[in-house]
């Protein structure tokens, strides 16, 4: 039975990601901050677990449950938007989003990384078109977009060390998706977007490590 690992599973695209995995036979290891939300993981039938990505010593506590686990299939999915306007961003504001979009993936992957690797598996961070330098036409949510360029730097280094161990490590646009932070006014519901994402995921060899991709594999720019 194939494992996959979805941290940050609470709602939207990772609990589907969960839901997914969970019914098309595989094993899930998921997680989210809340009790409740990880009760509504455990019911679905994933072994779920406490993780708050702001946390250094929960992500530690995580990375002790993990030990010796082999991940077939690994997605940091866990990212807030920040503020929805576009002034100067209060510090408050910025550590919020770059300690959760950021920080959290440069402390987890590290952990997760030689687990994929040991099955020559996949890791996927959740990224956005927003990063891209090379697409953006027009100025807009600044730190979100700063937050998810940085994620892509983490994703490359990710794919410079662990894909000669094995890994294949990729950065995926998800689509403009129908959850909290894409809004119900958003063109793709969340079931689709997940499905697209596993089955690219599912089709891609070592020669993607290091890849931006659409959710249905389209190249993106950085």
């Amino acid at each position: 039975m194939p494992t996959a690992l979805i941290l940050g599973a609470s709602r939207g695209i990772g609990f589907e990601l969960a839901r997914q995995y969970k019914q098309d036979g595989w094993r899930v290891i998921a997680t989210a901050r809340k009790a409740e939300d990880i009760d509504k993981l455990a019911r679905l039938g994933a072994e779920a677990h406490p993780l708050d990505v702001t946390s250094a010593d929960s992500i530690a506590g995580m990375g002790w449950r993990l030990d010796d686990e082999k991940i077939d299939a690994a997605w940091l999915v866990a990212g807030v938007y920040g503020p929805r306007h576009d002034g100067f961003p209060t510090e408050q504001e910025f550590d919020e989003v770059m300690h959760t979009n950021v920080l959290a993936a440069m402390r987890l992957i590290p952990i997760v990384g030689p687990l994929v690797a040991a099955t020559r598996g996949k890791l996927a961070v959740m990224s956005s078109n927003m990063a891209s330098l090379g697409h953006r036409s027009q100025a807009g949510a600044s730190l979100y977009r700063a937050s998810k360029a940085a994620l892509n730097s983490v994703l490359v280094d990710a794919a410079l060390i662990y894909g000669p161990q094995g890994a294949t490590c990729v950065a995926f646009h998800p689509g403009w998706v129908q959850t909290d932070m894409g809004s119900k006014n958003a063109p793709m519901p969340v079931a689709t977007s997940v499905s697209n994402l596993r089955a690219t995921l599912a089709r891609l060899d070592a020669s993607a490590n290091g890849s931006f991709l659409n959710h249905d594999g389209k190249p993106l720019q950085w």
